[in-house]
């Protein structure tokens, strides 16, 4: 049995995913590189075989019919063997020597039969033209170099939630999650750690820089214009999420697990409110007006909360032209603070 799976989604993807597998190469036997190309129309199918046979018992290649990213991901998942799994998407990398201290720490919590259920590490914007990369470490909120649980955990500010980046599971809490992301539909990402929270038991924080995460494409994901041509999908998401959050209401006995879990779901249905809200049609602005209300039929006291008791919310929903216009304007200046998009 392998350490750690790391998926790598593929799609269209022959001028960058070398470089991203070859970031992950130094892992050798303990790791597997599962390439999941996903119905690519350029050389990605040839490269991810070339890396195959270059690489065997370490990269593994498999072909698929075009799911999208969360198709994608469960077909890693589907076909991991590793004890632990992480996503790297393909035109993103991973830092030498934080790859390392997380590969040395898996070995030691494995001959010490103490696995954790997740794995944190930092993550850096590098955002293309950016004369200074934005790091997102969590120094703050959690114990460095120890195991814990949700008890020690400081609430999340609304600036700073846990990404895909950021985690490495253990891959029976995925399985036993239940998690299959949607697919043919961006901004999965959120649901991948969202839904699994509440079966983290145990926690581990190293304080390293390991996942670096580019910015710059104009066909990203993340690219604004591209997030509000695909808003039906940051929707759906959202939707999901919600819905997570009610069916996984049992499992919560943790006040700061939940906390975070809603503190989360707070930053996605604010994302989607203030993307609908600079798209500027009536239809997304119906849209938006639908999700919020949606909340407050499914769960009145959280849509309280986060409609009227959080700044996200309230920024979200001031009322007309003028209100909508701040909505922007607070948007625009986190943004700028903290570099993403």
């Amino acid at each position: 049995m392998k350490l750690l799976s790391i998926a790598v989604p593929c799609y269209n993807s022959q001028d960058y995913m070398e470089h991203c597998v070859n970031s992950l190469l130094p892992g050798g036997d303990d790791v597997e590189i599962l390439i999941v190309n996903d119905g690519s129309k350029d050389d990605t199918a040839d490269i991810a075989n070339r890396l195959e046979a270059e690489h065997p018992g370490i990269v593994r290649a498999i072909h698929q019919e075009n799911a999208g990213h969360g198709g994608a991901v469960n077909t890693g998942l589907a076909h991991a063997t590793g004890l632990f799994f992480k996503v790297v998407d393909s035109d993103d990398w991973v830092d030498l020597e934080a790859y390392k201290k997380i590969l040395s720490f898996l070995k030691t919590a494995v001959m010490e039969d103490r696995l954790p259920d997740l794995l944190l590490s930092n993550y850096v914007y590098e955002k293309q033209g950016a004369a200074r990369k934005k790091i997102m470490q969590y120094r703050k909120y959690f114990p460095a170099d120890t195991y814990f649980t949700w008890d020690d955990v400081k609430p999340l500010p609304p600036t700073i939630y846990i990404l895909m980046h950021s985690v490495i599971f253990r891959t029976a809490v995925l399985r036993r999650s239940g998690l299959e992301l949607p697919k043919k539909t961006f901004y999965v990402d959120n649901l991948f750690v969202f839904q699994p929270m509440p079966y983290v038991k145990t926690l581990y924080y190293i304080d390293a820089d390991f996942y670096r995460y580019f910015i710059g494409r104009e066909d990203q994901s993340v690219n604004e214009s591209v997030m509000i041509s695909r808003l039906d999908q940051q929707f759906r998401v959202t939707r999901l999420m919600i819905d997570c959050l009610e069916k996984s209401g049992p499992l919560f006995k943790n006040r700061t697990l939940c906390k975070n879990m809603c503190s989360y779901l707070n930053i996605i249905l604010s994302i989607s409110s203030i993307m609908a809200i600079k798209s500027g049609t009536e239809e997304h602005l119906r849209e938006k007006e639908a999700l919020w209300q949606e909340l407050k039929d499914m769960n009145p006291s959280l849509y309280r909360k986060f409609r009227y008791r959080t700044l996200l919310g309230i920024a979200m929903n001031l009322p007309g032209k003028i209100g909508r216009k701040c909505s922007v304007l607070a948007y625009n200046v986190t943004q700028k603070i903290y570099g993403f998009n």
